[in-house]
């Protein structure tokens, strides 16, 4: 393992100081820009950092300082950063077919890489759909589920039921999906359709539902049947739900969730789509957490960890009967990607699932989540954190004003605390994950894949300090 040397003399090849052209030219996702605006008072605003290195579970910044991925980026780099085998899988990929499109044709990549994912996913999920992320997976995912409804008769079902408070990608379909009304309401009109119900939060749930996971499982899960027909089911196609609820911390399914859920998908006959754009490739554990929690799913959406980030690519994977409508006379799916199914990016794909079936990193997920649980559970006696909750290497901590009644923070502490202080501290102090207001205040962890006890550890005290000093300062 190599550190970076700091470089005096950073320049783009227009001869700019990068902090400079950063500044002036790149535009952040998601990111507030006025932090690194020039001041009024003539000050130059915040320096964007800029991360140069990665290796293992570590990345090293511009200036040489060393960090511990606690994000795996951002949800993704389950093998861990530096891995030489999937830039020369890349490479070498690149200089046999750089690019040729999936539409009427095919490629190797794609080919072995779709017979790949179709022989992980459950029951019959053999019909694998290319796009480059997870948004588009699930926009995918709502034009299949209402194109076979009208395809087999029944032209009305077209809308989408997903709980509060998840996220589910940023194109205008995936966005009319989340549940996240902030990001959502300079965007509207949206598309018309969607619609919301409870998430599995267990910790902000009813007082009397709190002690009885199951009872608050089927009390969730019910909530589906109940908007389902309120709508009609004869106009819902499909329920979108992540395995584990990323936005507002790592909301995992009680007991009993997801067989009720599918029964009321049966029933209904409405789409059960698994959205994996996180969970999948071992981040709860198995290639796909539907199979860790005992579902199958009529599609599963899925992008991230599929490459572990090295090269953009996603997918919605459907079930042999929602695909036996298109296997007939002149109907064709219209609707895809140009990069979609990319050959370089299919190739570091495949490249990186050996990487996992060759180091077993399914099985040592499973054997190292418990440790990861009781390290970070170890954070519970400092009276800012409320939970500890997630499953697999996928954590959410939420804070508190109150441990007692479970007060949070309202939204001008959050804004404080998370954005003021805890997310400058957290990467100051080497630690490189999320504070999050989507939903109550949270820090957010998914570390890479191949971590174990040493990096568990370095991820507690580094949160137990920084935590320490935020509770001092309230």
């Amino acid at each position: 393992m190599t550190t970076p040397t700091t470089q005096s003399n950073d320049l783009t090849p227009a001869g700019t100081p990068r902090s400079e052209a950063a500044r002036d030219h790149l535009w952040g996702h998601f990111t507030r820009q006025s932090d690194y605006e020039p001041t009024d008072q003539g000050g130059r605003g915040l320096a964007i950092p800029t991360i140069v290195k990665g290796d293992g579970a570590y990345i090293w910044d511009d200036k040489g300082k060393k960090y511990l991925d606690g994000l795996s980026g951002l949800f993704t780099v389950q093998v861990g950063h530096g891995r030489t085998e999937l830039a020369e899988a890349a490479a070498a990929q690149a200089k046999e077919l750089a690019f040729f499109p999936i539409w009427s044709y095919a490629h190797r990549p794609a080919i072995d890489l779709a017979e790949r994912l179709a022989s992980y996913a459950p029951g019959d999920l053999n019909r694998v759909f290319f796009t480059t992320g997870g948004g588009e997976a699930v926009e995918s995912a709502w034009k299949l589920a209402k194109h076979y409804f009208k395809l087999t008769g029944k032209p009305g079902k077209h809308k989408v039921i997903s709980r509060a408070v998840a996220y589910h990608g940023t194109p205008q379909g995936a966005l009319s999906i989340t549940g996240l009304p902030p990001l959502k309401e300079m965007f509207e009109p949206l598309v018309p359709g969607a619609f919301k119900v409870p998430n599995t939060n267990i910790y902000r749930a009813q007082p009397e539902l709190r002690d009885d996971p199951k009872a608050f499982g089927r009390w969730a899960a019910d909530r589906i049947a109940e908007a389902i027909e309120f709508e009609g089911a004869d106009t819902v196609a499909a329920v979108f739900l992540e395995p584990v609820q990323n936005a507002g911390g790592c909301f995992p399914p009680p007991p009993g969730y997801f067989e009720r859920v599918r029964e009321i998908c049966d029933e209904y006959d409405v789409l059960l789509v698994s959205d994996e754009t996180i969970c999948a490739f071992g981040r709860i554990g198995e290639m796909f957490a539907c199979k860790d929690y005992g579902y199958t799913p009529d599609i599963i959406t899925c992008a991230k960890g599929m490459s572990s980030g090295y090269s953009p690519i996603g997918a919605m994977i459907a079930s042999d009967r929602l695909f036996e409508p298109f296997k007939h006379g002149t109907t064709s799916f219209p609707h895809g990607y140009t990069f979609g199914g990319h050959p370089v990016s299919a190739a570091v794909a495949m490249a990186n699932l050996d990487i996992f079936e060759k180091e077993g990193l399914v099985q040592h997920v499973h054997e190292n989540a418990p440790k990861f649980r009781s390290t970070l559970e170890k954070l519970g006696d400092l009276p800012i954190v409320g939970d500890v909750r997630g499953d697999g290497f996928f954590y959410g901590i939420e804070l508190v004003k109150d441990k007692e009644t479970r007060e949070t923070f309202n939204d001008d502490e959050a804004e404080r605390m998370l954005r003021g202080f805890l997310s400058k501290a957290l990467y100051d102090s080497g630690l490189y994950c999320r504070a999050d207001d989507r939903g109550d205040p949270v820090v957010q962890l998914a570390p890479p894949l191949i971590i174990g006890q040493t990096e568990f550890d370095e991820i507690e005290q580094k949160l137990r300090g920084v935590l320490t000093e935020a509770w001092s300062m309230l």
